[in-house]
């Protein structure tokens, strides 16, 4: 038996960061993920997000790479997207995202976050909230990737 509690907060966008996944099925899209995560053996604790990123933290089943998770949830969703028809200008999500491990005393708080995606939004957009993400995890990018 293997013992594990690591959560990942993810975040990826849509391409080119075109805001396509709108408010009237964003709900569905985000069912349909929960579904792929417990196919996974993986626990969705939020999901979240704007028209144009998402936000999910999740434990990560002990067999499964954090890369094979994040492929199959980008595919499985482009699929379901695209064959639901749900929404019209998304062509598929940015390649590579962002993958943050969190202690299990800040669970909670990412969590808050998630829910308050809209809100927080208002004031910051993608770019500027992954920077921030990225500044605080000590993680070294090139700004060029990020516009």
């Amino acid at each position: 038996m293997s013992y594990t509690q690591i959560y990942y907060h993810l975040v990826w966008s849509t391409q080119n960061r075109v805001p396509a996944l709108g408010d009237g099925h964003r709900d569905n899209l985000f069912r349909y993920m929960t579904g792929i995560l417990k196919n996974l053996n993986c626990h969705l604790y939020r999901i979240g997000g704007i028209a144009d990123h998402i936000h999910l933290l999740t434990s990560l089943n002990a067999t499964l790479a954090l890369a094979d998770l994040i492929r199959e949830l980008k595919i499985g969703s482009s699929k379901w997207v695209k064959s639901a028809g749900v929404f019209p200008v998304f062509e598929h999500w940015q390649e590579g995202c962002g993958a943050f491990t969190v202690s299990h005393t800040h669970r909670d708080a990412v969590i808050e976050y998630i829910k308050n995606q809209e809100a927080h939004h208002r004031k910051l957009t993608f770019a500027e909230e992954l920077q921030s993400m990225l500044a605080k995890a000590g993680i070294q990018y090139e700004s060029r990737f990020l516009q």
